[in-house]
């Protein structure tokens, strides 16, 4: 399985982030945007990318956690910003998130 998955929960209140925004970008001299949008329901982004093999190289996902907790309060965080490498572009990345005004925790999963 190939491409890349984003799941995130807002850990405050214990839901997915459902219309939280994200945007996927190539990461480097010339940084593009590859997906953007927003999170549905079940906190995960749904778009192509997820079934889309990336190239190796490096790549980062903005999460804007600022403006989904604006909703709610003011809080510390604005865009939280992960580079990442794909080594491998048959494997498949998956970067859940869970997070809060204050603070993030990511990690790769399988």
């Amino acid at each position: 399985m190939t491409g890349l998955s984003i799941h995130a929960v807002d850990a405050a209140t214990g839901r997915p982030a459902e219309g939280l925004r994200v945007r996927v970008l190539t990461a480097g001299d010339r940084r593009t945007v590859i997906a953007e949008g927003t999170l549905g329901a079940d906190g995960t982004l749904a778009h192509p990318i997820v079934r889309a093999r990336l190239a190796a190289g490096l790549y980062e996902v903005a999460f804007e956690i600022g403006e989904f907790v604006g909703q709610v309060g003011d809080g510390f965080l604005d865009v939280a910003s992960i580079r990442f490498r794909i080594t491998d572009p048959i494997s498949h990345c998956h970067l859940p998130l869970k997070f809060t005004a204050f603070g993030i925790a990511l990690f790769r999963g399988c």
